[in-house]
């Protein structure tokens, strides 16, 4: 009992009081949990499907080695009449 005692009288460090607050909050949730399944789902389609079907590997289909992938992404930076 006494190391409980000791535990809880001794301050906590910002971090442990931030994961606690959104620890038990997340705990208590009840619709919530279903939006945050909406909301990663949601996040999956978009990083993952439109990475996939909407932007292609440019870089990789026009060049065949990194040095040149390397020059266009430099010339393409540098080159003010590329813009």
């Amino acid at each position: 009992m006494e190391e409980t005692e000791k535990n809880e009288s001794r301050p906590r460090g910002f971090f442990a009081r931030v994961w606690d607050l959104y620890a038990g909050g997340f705990r208590e949730m009840t619709v919530g949990r279903k939006l945050w399944a909406i909301i990663l789902v949601k996040l999956v389609i978009m990083f993952l499907i439109f990475k996939i079907f909407f932007f292609p590997d440019k870089l990789k289909e026009e060049y065949d080695t990194d040095a040149e992938r390397a020059a266009a992404v430099r010339t393409s930076l540098t080159d003010p009449s590329r813009r």
